[in-house]
């Protein structure tokens, strides 16, 4: 018996690169997985994969970004497994330019892939999951989203995914607070590993080695982590982003408020520079936005 045993996963994005390893790796743990990706050839080779390990599969090829192909989705998701436990929210894309050379397609690009394709299916699940709670059903769902180290740190020539990706952390966020009353958990990662899109990036970076040592930029390094997400053992852990990459697990230290300078009535704008250099001083130092 598997850790995700008859638990019916979405994966958006699956048809490659780390929705293709986190597919394989939830199906081998006894997970139904919804295998989605635009490229319909290639969600089927996953599907097929997985048949051929005595796995329970289907592919998907809807429109994430609306919510006419999210209902869709869903719809077959249940009339073949029954229901749906979890959602891995993992489709992206990139149109990587320096910002004063961004077109606005560039940017309404990656939102809509991004955001929108995080918003769609998780709209329309947490309404369903919600629904079973309020009728005295038992819901233990899971929202996985993707962020990146671009939205964590921000990315030199990617404002428009590194804006996407930090959205997603608030989302997270807000989906933990609202959504945990219903039985729902959300937590994101920030996974790197070799996809079509860090292999378009930085080849030489993320190749395979060839020695035979360990290849830490395999996406079946992120899929374990995806795995206990997914699971019913992750139930008590909502509202975190994970960074997972090679043999590494950390959780990120987002936002929060820092040191505080209390004057007890209204700054004069004179005033501030030493104050504001003596909260720098005070504060812990941000890490470098990549590529800097």
């Amino acid at each position: 018996m598997g850790m995700c045993d008859q638990r019916t996963v979405v994966i958006t994005g699956a048809g490659g690169g780390l929705g293709r390893a986190y597919a394989l790796a939830l199906a081998a743990e006894g997970a139904n997985v919804v295998v989605n990706d635009i490229r319909e050839p290639a969600a089927k080779a996953v599907v097929d994969e997985i048949f051929s390990s005595g796995g329970s599969a289907l592919a998907n090829a809807d429109d994430i970004t609306t919510i006419d192909g999210a209902q869709r989705i869903v719809a077959q998701a249940v009339d073949r497994f029954g229901e749906v436990h979890v959602l891995v929210n993992n489709a992206g894309n990139l149109r990587d330019r320096m910002f004063v050379n961004l077109s606005e397609e560039d940017w309404d690009e990656v939102m809509r892939v991004h955001l929108k394709g995080h918003f769609c299916l998780a709209n329309t699940l947490a309404k369903r999951w919600r629904d079973k709670a309020k009728g005295g059903g038992t819901v233990d769902a899971r929202l996985i989203n993707t962020s990146s180290g671009a939205g964590l740190q921000g990315s030199i020539a990617q404002s428009n995914y590194a804006t996407a990706k930090a959205g997603i952390c608030a989302l997270t966020l807000v989906q933990a607070a609202e959504l945990a009353r219903y039985g729902i958990t959300s937590n994101a990662i920030a996974p790197a590993a070799r996809t079509a899109m860090t292999e378009g990036a930085m080849p030489e970076v993320v190749k395979k080695p060839e020695d035979g040592s360990f290849d830490s930029w395999d996406p079946a390094n992120v899929a374990p982590l995806v795995v206990w997400l997914a699971s019913t053992e992750s139930r008590h852990v909502s509202g975190r982003i994970f960074e997972a990459s090679g043999g590494k697990i950390s959780i990120a230290d987002g936002w929060r408020t820092g040191p505080v300078e209390e004057k007890g009535a209204r700054w004069n704008p004179n005033e501030l520079g030493p104050v504001i250099e003596a909260l720098i001083e005070r504060s812990v130092q941000p890490q470098k936005v990549y590529g800097t």
